[in-house]
């Protein structure tokens, strides 16, 4: 089951937006709108702009604008993700080329720079000054993860603090964003926008966590993404940062010179070590306990569907294989 069939209420907000999405990818630049509709209908599952349905309904929206504000949260998604593609020069994304991979870097770029715009215009639709600024300083912070992320690469040194703040940033962000927007857009008090606020961030960080984590266990099939990329890209993620804690000599040696050096000629026996360190197990119960986190934050909030729903989607954050 898709994250967005879990509750019945929300299938129809959903597709509207899905629809929304493409009627705003109109472009008189056909390029723009040829490489706009590739990345945005390439298969994923939407989780940011169905947290903005989830955190609207359940803090008793009755309007409609939702669903512009899901859509733009997807369009800022889907820009970054053009742009990190480039940087980490990643050539697979969902199971399908990325977009730098089949027109090049420029376009990919531009067109992240052209999905960015889109959605700071249908900001200006929606017209609510508290969400400009909840979403202007979120894009601020996602792009200092994104640096933040760039700095530490090929730095075995990564402290557990400092990757918790790129994810936080980089990813987290924009999940916090989303349902702290659709908490405002329902004019929720001020303990609801908290409220929703954490669970936003705390299921951001636990989602980013668990996709670390599948970066040492999953096939390139059930991730979508070539397997080892952090590795390769030299990313001193969680399962790494922890197996050089607790491993030997030797084992912490092979890890630091891999993150230094990149590439994958030590993919096989670093994924043993983190299993024989059980970095494996401390990242996923790391995940675990922000996803409780998530959910205890829920406990503001009034009793509906929509926040059961929530509860649901943080289970599955953490219990995902994809």
């Amino acid at each position: 089951m898709l994250p967005h069939q879990l509750n019945p209420a929300i299938e129809p907000q959903f597709e509207a937006v899905n629809d929304y999405i493409i009627n705003h990818l109109h472009s008189g630049v056909p390029l723009v709108e040829k490489i706009g509709h590739y990345i945005v209908e390439s298969g994923g599952k939407r989780i940011r702009p169905l947290l903005v349905l989830l955190a609207a309904n359940a803090a008793g929206y009755k309007g409609e604008h939702h669903v512009p504000l899901a859509a733009l949260i997807e369009f800022i998604h889907t820009a970054t993700l053009l742009h990190d593609d480039v940087v980490d020069n990643s050539e697979l994304r969902r199971g399908n080329d990325t977009a730098n991979a089949k027109w090049g870097n420029a376009p990919s770029v531009l067109v992240g720079d052209f999905l960015y715009s889109r959605s700071f215009q249908i900001m200006v639709e929606i017209s609510k000054l508290e969400i400009m600024a909840v979403i202007s300083n979120a894009t601020t912070i996602i792009a200092e993860g994104e640096v933040m992320q760039l700095l530490n690469a090929r730095n075995p040194d990564t402290t557990e603090d400092a990757y918790m703040q790129v994810i936080l940033g980089k990813t987290a962000m924009l999940f916090e964003a989303a349902t702290e927007a659709g908490a405002i857009l329902a004019d929720a008090s001020k303990e609801e926008q908290e409220a929703l606020r954490l669970y936003g961030r705390h299921i951001g960080i636990a989602f980013q966590i668990i996709d670390d984590v599948m970066d040492y266990l999953s096939t390139a099939e059930e991730m979508g993404k070539n397997v080892g990329d952090d590795l390769a890209e030299g990313k001193a993620t969680l399962p790494l940062i922890h197996a050089m804690q607790h491993g030997n000599d030797e084992q912490r040696t092979l890890i630091r010179q891999a993150i230094r050096k990149g590439g994958l000629e030590d993919l096989q026996p670093i994924m043993d070590i983190v299993h024989a360190t059980g970095s494996i197990d401390y990242s996923r119960n790391t995940a675990y306990a922000e996803a409780d986190k998530a959910i205890k934050a829920l406990d503001a909030l009034p009793d509906s569907s929509f926040k059961q729903t929530m509860i649901q989607l943080a289970d599955l954050a953490v219990k995902r294989s994809s």
